[in-house]
C-alpha cells in the first residue's frame, strides 16, 4: 500500500490515505461558536484529502476551553455545519467531526459557575487560548483546579457526545472521532495522574476506561460504530498526564472498542523535535488488539509516512500543519512539489488571512 492507495474505511471509500488532520483554528461567528461560510471555504479547499477530520468541536457549552471553537449542540452551529459539509462534499471530499469535551482544560469565562469539570480536583500545568469577544485579541491563560464530576453527571456527558454524534450526522458529516487523547476529558480519566476516583470511574484500568468505553458504547449505538473512531495519545504525558501504565491502559481500551466494531484509532503522536518516538512493540501490540483501521499522526514526512504504510503498521497518516499553507497537499505529494510555509501568527482567530488566502501550486 502507499499513500495514493485507495482504502475502503468504514462506509465509505478513500481515494487516497491522506488524511488532514484535526487543527484549532478559531475561526467561527460570534455569540454562539458557530461555523461560517469562511470555514466551508477552508476546508472545501483541503478536500482532496482521503479524509478530513474537522477541527475540535465542543459537544456542549461545559466542554469548551478555548475561545471561538466551534460547538455542535445547537441548531445554529449544526446549521453552520452544515455549510461546511455541503461545500466539502460539492468539492469531492469526505469529513469526520471530531467531538470535543475539555474537561479541566479550560478557563472560569467559558463556565457559568466558573469551574471546569474533571475526574479529579486537580489543576493541569497548562494554558488555554482565551480571547476578547470584542476585539477578538487573545493569549494563553493558565488553567485553574477543576471541579471533580460527581458519579451521577457523567451519565449526562455520555449522553452530550451522543447527541453530539447524531448533531454531527445532521450536519451531513460522514461520521465522527471522538477527541481522547492529548489531556482532555476521556484522556483525563483514563490516566492515574489525572484521576484519582474512588468510584467505578477510577482506581483500576478497567475503571478508568469505563468512561471512554461508555462514550463509544452511546455514540456507535446512535450512528453506528462503523461511522465512529476516537484518537488517543499514549505516548504525550505534557499537562500533567504523566503515568506509566497508560500503555497497557489504552490497549486494554482498543480492546473493547475492537469488540464494539469502531472504525479507527487516530494515534495522535509527540510532534515536536526532541519528542519520544511511539516503539514499534507498541504498534505491533495495538493491530494485535485492535482490528479497525488506525490512522498515525505526528510530524510525518511522505518519507515516514510511506515507510509505515509499508510496514503494515497503519492504513492512514494524518498531516496537520502541512495542510495549513498548502490545500493541495495530496498534489504536491504526489508531483514531489514544493510545500509552503505557514504564518504562525494567523494560526488561531482572525478573518480570511492566513487561512483560506492560501493558494494551490502553479
Amino acid at each position: 500500500m502507499s499513500l495514493f492507495s485507495s482504502l475502503k474505511f468504514g462506509n465509505l471509500i478513500l481515494p487516497n490515505r491522506i488524511v488532514m488532520a484535526p487543527m484549532t483554528r478559531a475561526r467561527t461567528d460570534q455569540p454562539g461558536n458557530v461555523p461560517n461560510d469562511l470555514m466551508a471555504e477552508y476546508y472545501a479547499q483541503r478536500a482532496s484529502a482521503g479524509l478530513m477530520i474537522s477541527e475540535a468541536t465542543q459537544i456542549s457549552p461545559q466542554g469548551q476551553g478555548y475561545s471561538f471553537t466551534p460547538g455542535i449542540h445547537s441548531p445554529e452551529q449544526i446549521r453552520g455545519w452544515k455549510r461546511v459539509t455541503d461545500a466539502v462534499h460539492a468539492a469531492g471530499g469526505r469529513m469526520l467531526l471530531q467531538l470535543w469535551h475539555v474537561g479541566r482544560m479550560s478557563h472560569p469565562s467559558f463556565h457559568a459557575d466558573g469551574k471546569p469539570v474533571a475526574p479529579s480536583a486537580l489543576p493541569p500545568d497548562a494554558s488555554v487560548w482565551v480571547a476578547d469577544p470584542v476585539t477578538g485579541q487573545g493569549a494563553m491563560v493558565p488553567c485553574p483546579v477543576p471541579r471533580g464530576l460527581e458519579t451521577g453527571e457523567i451519565a449526562g456527558i455520555v449522553q452530550d457526545f451522543a447527541q453530539a454524534a447524531a448533531n454531527a450526522v445532521e450536519a451531513g458529516f460522514d461520521g465522527v472521532e471522538i477527541h481522547g487523547a492529548n489531556g482532555y476529558l476521556i484522556d483525563q480519566f483514563l490516566r492515574r495522574s489525572s484521576n484519582q476516583r474512588g468510584d467505578r470511574y477510577g482506581g483500576s484500568q478497567e475503571n478508568r476506561i469505563r468512561f471512554g468505553l461508555e462514550v463509544a458504547e452511546a455514540i456507535a449505538s446512535r450512528i453506528g460504530a462503523a461511522r465512529t473512531g476516537i484518537r488517543l495519545s499514549p505516548q504525550i504525558m505534557q499537562r500533567g498526564m504523566q503515568d506509566d501504565e497508560i500503555v497497557p491502559t489504552m490497549l486494554r481500551l482498543a480492546q473493547e472498542l475492537s469488540r464494539i466494531g469502531l472504525a479507527h484509532i487516530h494515534l495522535a503522536e509527540a510532534d515536536w523535535n526532541d519528542a519520544p518516538s511511539i516503539p514499534d512493540e507498541f504498534r505491533h501490540r495495538l493491530r494485535a488488539s485492535y482490528g479497525g483501521a488506525i490512522i498515525v499522526a505526528g510530524k510525518y514526512t511522505q518519507e515516514r509516512a510511506e515507510a509505515i504504510l509499508a510496514q503494515g503498521l497503519a492504513d492512514l497518516v494524518a498531516f496537520g500543519r502541512p495542510f495549513i499553507a498548502n490545500p493541495d497537499l495530496p498534489r504536491r505529494m504526489r508531483e514531489n512539489l514544493a510545500l509552503s510555509d505557514f504564518d504562525p501568527a494567523t494560526l488561531f482567530g482572525g478573518d480570511r488571512a492566513g487561512y483560506a488566502d492560501y493558494a494551490p501550486a502553479a
